[in-house]
Parts: structure tokens; sequence; C-alpha cells
């Protein structure tokens, strides 16, 4: 169960491709830096539903920035969990990216699905708009009359392509009528929902010396570090669910409703999970934890990256570490800054 959604494509990618794991397997060290130097053969790559494997074929040349997509997702995981018991941890030299953790259908599973296929919508929509494949580009359909002052112009991110190819290639394998399936159908599209609610209109001033006579415009993506901060807000405030069983013309279906009824429901921004997380003090195998022992900590913090609370009440133990720094740097015109190097000392703190 460790490759699931996107991350039994980049599995699968992974194996063909042996000389370069590429996919979610792909953001977790520097061999993979030849991602889309070498060509993706579809046929070749294990574990692709029939669906995938078409989509794959017909939309080939896209299929490095799908890649870059989930690397730019784990990436922004990565950073988004630094301080925490659970710091988005990934397993060099395993296929499961993640190891068993997203085996359970707890608010991290919730919160990695959202930000791969925002990340693959992202990556994509931004691939077309600087012209690195043919089957895409510029977006034209939604620029309506422009504001005063201003005039349409520059290549304006067409994200309802880039949103499609993430639905229609991560959703692919989530078409089973259980729990599991609805709940990364929901997130995956809350993660989606985040990029086209994030769209704003960039601009870029002509004239003179800077005086702005013509200001041109277009829509654009934000940083993917705003995605990342919305998501993380989101998997704080996640919705616990509950799962129904009901019968339908095609057989048993599961559901999802929410499991208190005097919190407000959850929208389709929202995460959503129906199991709980482990807690990450202790290395534990079977749940995917890592434990937090030598995670280093922040002694002055009294949230969740503090000794206290990041130690799990086990203490910590604090070294001296000696470190070589830029310092005393001065400008020289015309025009270049010359510094010297000073050794600066640090307490740092670990997790015992």
């Amino acid at each position: 169960m460790g490759c699931i959604g996107y991350f039994l494509f980049l599995c699968g990618l992974s194996r063909a491709m042996a000389s370069y794991p590429i996919w979610w397997s792909l953001a977790i060290g520097h061999q993979y830096s030849s991602l889309g130097t070498q060509p993706i053969l579809c046929g070749s790559i294990p574990g692709l539903v029939p669906k995938q494997l078409r989509f794959c074929r017909n939309y080939v040349e896209i299929m490095p920035s799908v890649a870059e997509g989930v690397k730019i997702g784990i990436q922004e995981c990565q950073h988004q969990f630094r301080g925490r018991r659970w710091n988005c941890t990934t397993v060099n030299d395993s296929l499961a990216i993640f190891g068993p953790v997203l085996d359970k259908a707890t608010r991290e599973s919730a919160f990695v699905h959202a930000i791969a296929s925002a990340g693959v919508a992202f990556a994509v929509t931004r691939s077309c708009a600087e012209g690195s494949a043919t089957i895409c580009g510029c977006d034209t359909r939604h620029k309506g009359p422009p504001g005063e002052g201003w005039k349409w112009g520059g290549c304006s991110e067409d994200v309802e392509f880039g949103t499609m190819v993430s639905r229609e290639f991560a959703d692919a394998r989530e078409n089973r009528p259980d729990a599991r399936s609805a709940m990364n159908r929901h997130n995956n599209e809350a993660g989606r929902t985040s990029i086209i609610d994030h769209m704003h209109l960039k601009c870029k001033c002509h004239g003179l010396s800077g005086s702005c006579e013509v200001k041109t415009c277009w829509w654009s993506q934000p940083d993917f570090r705003v995605i990342g901060d919305y998501l993380k807000d989101k998997y704080d405030s996640a919705s616990e669910m509950v799962v129904e069983k009901h019968r339908e013309s095609r057989g048993w279906v599961e559901t999802l409703r929410p499991k208190y009824n005097f919190f407000k429901a959850p929208t389709e921004r929202d995460l959503v999970y129906y199991e709980n997380s482990p807690n990450f003090c202790e290395p534990n195998p079977e749940t995917g934890s890592f434990g937090t022992r030598d995670r280093i900590c922040n002694v002055t913090s009294h949230g969740i990256d503090g000794c206290d609370l990041l130690c799990c009440g086990r203490g910590h133990n604090t070294r001296t570490e000696k470190r070589k720094e830029k310092c005393h740097c001065i400008f020289h015109w015309c025009c270049y800054v010359s510094c010297q190097e000073c050794i600066r000392v640090y307490d740092v703190h670990t997790c015992k």
C-alpha cells in the first residue's frame, strides 16, 4: 500500500528508468537531477492502470512536467513539516516513497495528496506557459475586458489545462467505491483548487525610464510557497470524517460524512481524513514513524518545533558547533562586494 495514486506511477517510473529514478521518488536526492533528459516509455512503467497508460501515451511530452510537479510537492511538504514530529521523510532505498505512512487515511496522507496534486497542476501549467510542450500554451479564453490603465499582454497561464492533467492522471486510480478512494479524490481536488483560487494578475510597465506609460497584465500562478502555506493551514484544520456503507445498484459503496455535526461541514477546499495519526515520537516500522531522536529542536520555542514537544518529553542534548560565515562585507565602487570569513559558535539542541 505504500505506492498509491501519484506515488504508484513514481514507483513504476523509477523501476522503468533505473538509471535515474524519477517521480515521487525523484525529489529526494541529486540522483534525480536528470529529470526529463531521457524519453519516457509509457509501456515500460509497471503499475499503470489502463486509463493512466492511455493518458501517458497521449501526453507523453508533458510527463516530465508531471514528475517535476510531484518533486516540488515533496520539497514543499518537507519545508512545511520541517519542525514537526513527522517531517515528510522520504525513504531512499524503497519504492514506497514515504514508507507505510500513507497506508493510513490520516491528515498526513491528506496533505501529501493535496500538495502533490497542486504541484502537478502548478508544474504543468508553468511548463505550458514557458513553451516547453506543443500540446499546450498560454490561456486566451478568460481574459475579459482590460482594467483602467492597463491592457492584456504577456502569457496568461492556462491553469485549466494544468488541473485537467493533474485530475485525469491522479484520479484515474481512485475509482474504487471505498472510503479511501473518496478521501483521496477529495484531497486531490482540494490541492488543485488551491492553485485556481490563488491565480492573480501580474503586470509589467513599459515606457521611457520606467514611466509606466503602458502596463500589460496577464494571469499568473503564485509562488508555490503560497500554496504550501495555504494547504498547511488546511492540514491544521482538517475535518475528521466517518465511513458510511450503503448499497447501490453497483454494490456496496463507502462514503464519508463529518464525524462531528456541531462543526461546519468541510467544503471542497478543505482536507479530510478518517484515521488518527501515530504520535511519531518513537521509531515504528509498522506506521512508518522514524521517531524524533537526534532531531534538531528550538530551545526557545513553546510550539511543536520546541524541544519539549518535538522531543516528546525525553529531553534534549546541547552541543556547540563552529560555522564559517561571511562578515565585515564592504561594497566597492563599482561594482563588487568583498567579505572576510568569520568563525561563529552556535548552540545546537537535539532530541534525546
